[in-house]
C-alpha cells in the first residue's frame, strides 16, 4: 500500500512503470493531502496498513521519522542524492525537486510586468487577481516554512495577511490554480514550476516567472517530494524496491519527461522544455536541517486565517 500526498495524475505513471518492472507486486494507492495521510500513518503505527509514503515536500517526513514512523532504508540508488535532501540514517529521502513560481496567463498580462518577488503578490495592485492552493497544500505549507526560516515570522505572518487583504483566491490544489489561471480567471497563480509546465502543454496562454533573483532578494525557493518506508509494515521488500525504483535512472526520467519535475539525482536530463535549475539564485535553506519545525507554521497559517 503507498500513500501520497502527491496527486494520483502525477504520481500513476510511475507506479505503472513499476508494475511492469515488478508484474508480481500488487500496487494499491491511497492518495490524499500530506497532513491527512500524516496523521493516519501516526494513528496506524501499533498496526500500520502503508508501506511507503510519498509527500510533496520534505517537512512532513521529517516530523513523522521523528514520532519514528518509518524504518531506515538507504537505497543504493540513494547515495547520489545530495545530503541537504535526505536524512543520513535512510529515514527519508528526496525524490524529487520543484521551485516555487509565479504563472501568468499573457492574455492578460506580461511576464516583463509581473511581479518579480513572490512578496510582491501582497501589494495592493494585484488585489483579486491571483490564485493559490490552500493551507492544507503540503507545498505551500513547505514554502511559508521556508519563508519563516529566511525572513522570520512577523515578515511572514505580515506577507500572509497581506495576501488575504489582497483578496488572494485559495483553491483546493495547485491544479485548480494552474487551471484557473490557464482560463483567464485570475493573472497570477503561486504554484510549483512544473504546474506551468503542464498547463503550458494544454495549450494555455501562460508563461512563468522565477522570482527573487534580484539583490537582496530571498532567492528562489526549492523544495524535494520524498518519500519513506514504513516501519513495521506488510510488504517491506517490495517497499524498498518502490524506494529504489523511484531514485533510478528509470524513475527519474520519469518524473522527468512527464511531469516536467527535477531529478533529484544529477545526470539525469531534464524535459527539454525546463529552464535548469543552476540558472538561479536558490534560496539558502538547508531542508535537512532540523532547525525548521512544520508546527510552528500550521500554528501561523491558521492564526492568519489562510483557507
Amino acid at each position: 500500500m503507498i500513500y501520497s500526498g502527491r496527486s494520483e495524475p502525477l504520481i500513476t505513471p510511475v507506479i505503472e512503470a513499476f508494475k511492469a518492472k515488478y508484474p508480481n507486486v500488487e500496487v494499491v494507492l491511497k492518495a490524499g493531502s500530506n497532513g491527512a495521510l500524516a496523521n493516519a500513518l501516526i494513528e496506524e503505527k501499533a498496526n500500520p496498513q502503508a508501506d511507503v509514503f510519498v509527500t510533496t515536500e520534505v517537512f512532513t517526513v521529517k516530523a513523522l521519522n521523528a514520532e519514528g514512523v518509518f524504518a531506515n532504508y538507504i537505497s543504493p540508488e540513494a547515495a547520489n542524492v545530495p545530503k541537504n535532501y535526505k536524512d543520513p540514517n535512510g529515514g527519508w529521502t528526496g525524490v524529487t525537486l520543484r521551485a516555487r513560481v509565479i504563472m501568468v496567463n499573457t492574455d492578460l498580462i506580461s511576464a516583463a510586468d509581473a511581479p518579480k518577488s513572490i512578496l510582491d503578490l501582497a501589494d495592493p495592485k494585484w488585489a483579486g487577481q491571483v490564485a493559490a492552493a490552500n493551507s492544507a497544500n503540503g507545498s505551500l505549507q513547505a514554502q511559508v516554512a521556508v519563508m519563516q526560516e529566511l525572513l522570520g515570522d512577523e515578515q511572514t505572518e505580515a506577507w500572509l495577511t497581506g495576501l488575504l487583504d489582497n483578496d488572494t483566491t485559495f483553491l483546493g490544489g495547485h491544479t485548480d490554480v494552474r487551471k484557473a489561471v490557464g482560463a483567464g480567471e485570475f493573472k497570477l497563480g503561486l504554484v510549483n514550476h512544473y504546474y506551468y509546465y503542464l498547463q503550458k502543454a494544454e495549450g494555455s496562454p501562460v508563461d512563468v516567472l522565477f522570482p527573487d533573483q534580484g539583490e537582496g532578494q530571498m532567492g528562489l525557493i526549492v523544495n524535494a517530494s520524498a518519500v519513506g518506508v514504513v516501519k513495521g509494515g506488510q510488504n517491506p521488500e517490495a517497499a524498498e524496491r518502490f524506494v529504489d525504483f523511484l531514485l533510478s535512472p528509470d524513475g527519474q526520467e520519469l518524473f522527468a519527461s512527464l511531469n516536467f519535475e527535477y531529478p533529484i539525482i544529477p545526470g539525469v536530463p531534464l524535459h527539454p522544455d525546463v529552464a535548469p535549475l543552476d540558472g538561479y539564485r536558490i534560496a539558502d535553506v538547508n531542508l535537512a536541517d532540523d532547525s525548521i519545525d512544520l508546527n510552528t507554521t500550521l500554528d501561523l497559517l491558521e492564526k492568519v486565517g489562510i483557507p
